[in-house]
């Protein structure tokens, strides 16, 4: 197996919840919202975002705005809907037993042979 194939996995799994969680602070604008997944080594290409804010949007988790910008052409800044703070409720009770399984689980020490 490829270690380096295995974490981006693991971040892809998680990019969703983490994405939604940034979404859930307020309006925000994609390239923003990029800025903040690169610099936790969450995501690095556009490529992944847009199509999975697409699927949120279809799925009326979130919404946007056009905002007209004074450097360029309009943005679009997105907010949660209330169902989307519902599924993020959701997605944290996971989160929250996924963390507290996996400490259980990786805080033993490992059987002398």
């Amino acid at each position: 197996m490829n270690l380096e194939n295995t974490q981006i996995q693991m971040r892809k799994g998680i990019l969703e919840y983490c994405i939604l969680h940034i979404i859930a602070r307020g309006e925000v604008y994609a390239s923003d919202m990029l800025d903040e997944l690169t610099a936790a080594k969450m995501i690095v290409v556009e490529g992944t975002l847009y199509p999975l804010l697409t699927r949120l949007k279809n799925a009326s988790l979130v919404e946007y705005k056009w905002v007209e910008s004074k450097s360029g052409p309009p943005r679009k800044y997105y907010t949660l809907t209330d169902h989307g703070r519902l599924f993020l409720h959701g997605l944290t009770e996971t989160w929250d037993e996924l963390i507290h399984s996996t400490t259980m689980i990786t805080s033993k020490s490992q059987a002398k042979v």
